[in-house]
Formats: structure tokens, C-alpha cells, sequence
């Protein structure tokens, strides 16, 4: 069986609820499911009750967007106590900086002359982080672009005349404090940050002096070559190897959770690697949930 250890609610810029993410991974088969929104654990009670409902194991995950020398990384936190406010507060930061760059953004395009408001963005993101991609729908609903893509390219990406920075921490922060909310901490997308591995092979090892867990070697933009040299990189470090799909629903184009007819199968074993070493982190594999008994 398959499972998908990196989703996206509308907690923050996915488009499906966490009950409407349990019934598409029931759907397809899954055998588990991880929920990773960026900078929030506000949707992880949720799809908690949800997976157990639907027999499904889930696993109280986050996304964090961090720094490492110059370059911009995100680190997944899986097995985390969701409940943890060192957590919450230390996540708080975070939300208060992704919403003083929306306001810096539209107020940006508004002088370049496009009719957007802030308000507007109330009735694109109804309950969770408000970001870039919800700008994006934002200028697509009122036709100012075609596309998402569009949207990103033309003002939204890094260098477009309405990019604007935002606080993150630094990698080694993310890493500790995914630690202390009693979580392993994951690379995500490994080979969309270095497609070719030219410096991949030196930063690892960097992280992994920083506490890194693990990499997700899985992932539907990574070929068969890729993935194999990541895994590679993943038996010389020791770390965990995990895969997910990184669904957004249709706030992302060509984005498609992992089973059924997909293609893209992250194989269930992962949940056994996460659970052995989630315990070694005495933390407790019971984090991993599976029909409402520990496991």
C-alpha cells in the first residue's frame, strides 16, 4: 500500500479541508497520511479524528520555511505534539510576517494599478495561513492573470516587481524546535532545491550537524536517478527516507495526491522507519494513529 506524507489543508494554502483529504486518501488506498500546512498546526486535531474514522493512520506533521546560509529550505515536522504551546508560540512569528507581506504585496500591486484589496483575501483563505497563493487566486478570480502560474511569474515570484521577503528561521532553529515539539525533522523536496546535486552532498551533511532526521526522496518531481542518489545520501547519513505528493488540491496545478490512479506510490513502510525512530526521540510511536488505537 501507498501513503502520502506531505499534504496541504485550507489551514494554509491547500484548498481541501482535513475531512475532505481523509476521504480522497481512503479513496485511494492509502495506507496513512501526514498533514504538513506551512506554519500551523491549526487543522492536525482535525484530520486526527478524521483518519480514525476512516481507519486511516495519520501523522501530525508541519511545513517550515527556514534559512540555511543563502538558501531558502523547508522542513517538514512529523510526529509532532500539536498541542505544544512552545510550539504554537514559536509558530506565532511566523503568521504575524506572512501577514504584514500580504499587506506589503497588495499594497504593492495597488500602486502598480491593479484593483485588489486585503479584505478580498478574507474570502479566498477562510481559515488558516493567508500567502502568495491565495494572492494568486486572488488576481486569477478577477481575471488580472490566466493562471496561478502566471500570477507567480509575473508578481509574485522572487524578483517580480511585487516579491517581498518574510521572516523565517534558521534551518538549525526549525530542526530544534521540531525536536522539542518531540517531532523528526525532513528535508522536503530535496531535488527541487538541487535538481543536479552539485551541492546537495555538502549541505546534508551541514543539516545533519543541525539535528536533520531525514529526507523526502519520494516526490513526484523527482526522477528515478535523483531519487536514487538521495538515497544514497540518506543510507551515509542515516536518515529517515520519506515521500509525498505535496497536494494542494486546485490551488496547485498538476497537483495529485499519491495512490489510486496517480502513479506515485511512497511505499507504507515509511510509517514503520517513522515510528522507530519517532520512539528513539522518546516521544512515542502512538503519534502515529491508525483506526483510533496506538500503534
Amino acid at each position: 500500500m501507498c501513503v502520502d506524507l506531505h499534504l496541504h489543508s485550507l489551514y494554509s494554502d491547500g484548498s481541501a479541508t482535513p475531512l475532505e483529504l481523509v476521504e480522497i486518501a481512503a479513496g485511494n488506498k492509502l495506507a496513512g497520511i501526514a498533514l504538513t500546512d506551512h506554519d500551523t498546526v491549526e487543522g492536525i486535531a482535525e484530520i486526527l479524528a478524521h483518519g480514525c474514522n476512516f481507519g486511516l493512520a495519520v501523522i501530525p506533521g508541519l511545513e517550515v520555511s527556514s534559512t540555511h546560509r543563502k538558501l531558502c529550505l523547508h522542513i517538514l515536522g512529523y510526529g509532532i505534539d500539536h498541542t505544544s504551546n512552545e510550539l504554537r508560540q514559536w509558530l506565532a512569528p511566523l503568521q504575524r510576517s506572512r501577514q504584514e507581506r500580504n499587506e506589503k504585496i497588495i499594497a504593492k500591486m495597488r500602486q502598480m494599478g491593479l484593483d485588489v484589496h486585503v479584505e478580498e483575501l478574507r474570502t479566498i483563505s477562510c481559515c488558516g495561513q493567508t500567502g502568495r497563493p491565495h494572492i494568486a487566486r486572488l488576481l486569477l478570480n478577477k481575471g488580472i492573470v490566466e493562471s496561478l502560474g502566471q500570477a507567480f511569474h509575473q508578481f509574485l515570484r522572487r524578483g517580480a516587481p511585487a516579491w517581498f521577503s518574510r521572516f523565517t528561521y534558521s534551518a538549525a532553529e526549525s530542526i530544534d524546535m521540531i525536536h522539542r515539539a518531540g517531532g523528526l525533522a525532513v528535508l522536503a523536496h530535496p531535488g527541487q532545491l538541487d535538481p543536479d546535486l552539485k551541492f546537495l552532498p555538502l549541505l546534508i551533511p551541514e543539516l545533519v550537524e543541525r539535528g536533520l532526521d531525514g529526507l523526502e526522496v519520494q516526490y513526484p518531481s523527482h526522477p528515478a536517478e535523483l531519487q536514487r542518489r538521495l538515497r544514497t545520501l540518506a543510507r551515509k547519513y542515516n536518515l529517515v527516507v520519506t515521500g509525498g505528493s505535496d497536494y494542494h488540491g486546485k490551488n496547485k496545478n498538476m497537483s495529485v495526491m499519491a495512490g489510486g490512479s496517480s502513479g506515485f506510490c511512497p511505499p507504507d513502510t515509511i510509517l514503520a522507519a517513522l515510528a522507530e525512530r519517532i520512539a528513539l526521540r522518546a516521544f512515542g510511536a502512538e503519534k502515529i494513529r491508525t483506526g483510533g488505537t496506538a500503534g
